[in-house]
C-alpha cells in the first residue's frame, strides 16, 4: 500500500545542499516549507530554484509552501546577549528602551504591549520556558515579576496567556515577502496568527494581486496559534484552502493539556469542510540531534495520521538537525504503519450526507464503487484537482491519481492525502483521454491486465468543475 499521508519539510542550513534535498525528497518529502522568519528574499527565491531542481532530479513534483513570519512579538537584544532571570525578581519590559537589555530589564520589538496587558496577567517569553506575572504599567514599561525564572537570550518571543495582543497578522515585512513568494509561484501561502477570517480574506487578495503578472493564485493555509482563532475556527478555515495545526504559539496560549483535543476537532473540522490539514511542531524533535525518535514521537506521528491529516510537518529536524534525511525516512514509516491500521468506513460517511454538485457526487460515487468492487486505483482526470481533493476527504485503501494537465494543479495536489498528482496531456476526445489514462497508470507500473479501477472526467473536456462521468474500467 503506497503511503497516503503527506510530510512537510523545512528548508534550512542542513538541507540547503542541492545532494541532501534530493535525498529527502526521494525519502519522502512531499511539500518543502521556506520559513520566512529567517534569511532575506534573494535567499528564498534561490532556494525556490533549488527545490524546483531538486524535485526534477528525484522525478517528482513537490509543492513549495511559503511560511510568513508574522508580527514580531519579542523581546529586544541585551548588552551580553543573555541574562539570567531569579525567581521573585522584578523584570522590566520597556517599548521605549533604545539601549541593550540587562538583568532588569529590555527594550521591545512589539511597542504595543504596554496597552495589551493589566495587572495580573502572565506572560510567556521563550516558548513558556520563563513566566512573567504583570504588576504594573507604568507609560511605556511593563513591570514585571519573575514566577518561573531562566535564562533570557536576545529576540526570544513573547505570548500572552489566553490570548488578547493585538498585532495584526500580517505587517509591512509579509507584505513585501507576499510579493517575493508570488515571483517564484509558490504552491501554498501559510499565514501566521490570523484571529479571524479577514485577516486570511486580506492575506488572499494580496497574493491574488501580486501573483497577478504571472496569473498565480496560491493556495492559502491559516496557522492556528492564537487563542482567539479557536471561537471562530470555523469561518478561518471557509476562508481558507487548508490549515495548519501549529502547536508551539497555541499550546502556550491555550495551555498544553487543551492541545490534543484540539488538534483532533481541528483536524475533523477541515475536512468535513473540504479542507486540507497539516500538523505541525515537535513531531520528531529528538531527531534534531540523535538518529532516531522517541517511543512519544513515533505515537504523536501515528495519532495525526490516525486523526486523517494531510500531512505531517517537520521544522528544525531538517532545517537545523544533525539528521534530516533519516527524520524523513521514519516519518515515512511511522505514517504507512498507521495507515495500515486504519479502519475505512465509508458507508458511514454518507449515511445522511447530500451533496449539492454533479462534480462531488462523482467523486463521492468513484470512493463507494472502488472500495466495494475492490478497485485498484482511482483515476481523477482533472482540471483545477477540486475532485481529487473531495476524494482525499474520506479515508479509503485505494490510491487515487489525480491526472492532470496544469502543472500547477499537479503541485497543489501533492498536500492531498492519499492523492498521487500525475501531469497527462489535456485531450478533446473523451475516449482518447481514458485510453491514454489507463496506459499512463499501466506504463507507472500502478495497473496490470485483469486490475479494475474507476475514472472520473468531464464532458466536454477541459473545464474546471465540469466532473460528470465515472465509469469502471477492466484493463486487457
Amino acid at each position: 500500500m503506497p503511503r497516503a499521508t503527506k510530510i512537510v519539510a523545512t528548508l534550512g542550513p542542513a538541507s540547503s545542499s542541492p545532494e541532501v534535498l534530493e535525498r529527502m525528497i526521494r525519502a519522502g518529502v512531499d511539500v518543502v516549507r521556506l520559513n520566512f522568519s529567517h534569511g532575506k528574499p534573494q535567499d528564498h527565491i534561490d532556494r525556490a530554484t533549488l527545490v524546483r531542481e531538486a524535485g526534477k532530479r528525484a522525478g517528482k513534483e513537490v509543492a513549495i509552501m511559503a511560511d510568513l513570519q508574522g508580527p514580531k512579538i519579542r523581546v529586544g537584544k541585551f548588552a551580553e546577549g543573555k541574562v539570567m532571570l531569579e525567581h521573585g525578581q522584578e523584570f522590566v519590559l520597556d517599548a521605549a528602551r533604545i539601549e541593550p537589555g540587562d538583568v532588569m530589564g529590555v527594550g521591545l520589538d512589539y511597542k504595543e504591549l504596554p496597552r495589551d496587558v493589566k495587572p495580573g496577567d502572565t506572560l510567556l517569553l521563550n516558548d513558556g520556558l520563563i513566566v512573567l506575572t504583570v504588576d504594573r504599567v507604568v507609560g511605556e514599561a511593563v513591570h514585571t515579576l519573575v514566577k518561573i525564572g531562566g535564562e533570557l537570550s536576545n529576540n526570544k518571543g513573547i505570548n500572552k496567556q489566553g490570548g488578547g495582543l493585538t498585532a495584526p497578522a500580517l505587517t509591512s515585512k509579509d507584505m513585501e515577502d507576499i510579493k517575493t513568494a508570488m515571483s517564484f509561484q509558490c504552491e501554498y501561502l501559510a499565514v501566521s496568527f490570523p484571529k479571524n477570517a479577514t485577516d486570511m480574506e486580506m492575506a488572499r487578495q494580496l497574493a491574488n494581486v501580486a501573483g497577478e503578472p504571472w496569473r498565480h493564485k496560491p493556495a492559502m493555509i491559516a496557522k492556528i496559534e492564537r487563542s482567539e482563532a479557536i471561537p471562530v475556527l470555523e469561518g478561518i478555515i471557509k476562508a481558507s484552502d487548508g490549515i495548519m495545526v501549529a502547536r508551539g504559539d497555541l499550546a502556550i496560549e491555550v495551555g498544553n493539556a487543551a492541545v490534543p483535543a484540539l488538534q483532533k476537532r481541528m483536524i475533523k473540522m477541515a475536512r468535513d469542510l473540504d479542507r486540507v490539514v497539516i500538523t505541525a511542531t515537535q513531531m520528531m524533535e529528538s531527531m534534531i540531534v540523535n538518529p532516531v525518535p522517541t517511543r512519544a514521537e513515533v505515537s504523536d506521528v501515528a495519532n495525526a495520521v490516525l486523526d486523517g491529516t494531510d500531512a505531517v510537518m517537520l521544522s528544525a529536524e531538517t532545517a537545523a538537525g544533525r539528521y534530516p534525511v533519516e527524520t524523513v525516512e521514519q516519518m515515512a514509516a511511522i505514517a504507512l504503519e498507521a495507515e495500515r491500521a486504519e479502519d475505512v468506513a465509508l458507508d458511514a460517511d454518507f449515511t445522511n450526507k447530500q451533496f449539492g454538485r454533479i462534480d462531488q457526487s462523482i467523486a463521492m460515487g468513484a470512493l463507494f464503487t472502488a472500495h466495494h468492487l475492490g478497485c485498484k486505483a482511482i483515476l481523477a482526470l482533472t482540471e483545477s484537482g477540486s475532485t481529487a481533493l473531495w476524494m482525499s476527504r474520506h479515508k479509503i485503501h485505494v490510491p487515487i491519481y489525480g491526472l492532470t494537465s496544469q502543472l500547477q494543479s499537479q503541485r497543489k495536489m501533492a498536500l492531498y492525502r492519499n492523492v498521487r498528482p500525475l501531469l497527462m496531456p489535456s485531450y478533446s476526445d473523451r475516449d482518447e483521454a481514458l485510453k491514454r489514462a489507463e496506459a499512463l497508470l499501466v506504463d507507472a507500473g500502478v495497473l496490470k491486465p485483469g486490475d479494475t479501477y474507476a475514472i472520473t472526467c468531464g464532458e466536454p473536456m477541459g473545464y474546471p468543475g465540469g466532473t460528470n462521468m465515472l465509469k469502471v474500467g477492466r484493463v486487457g
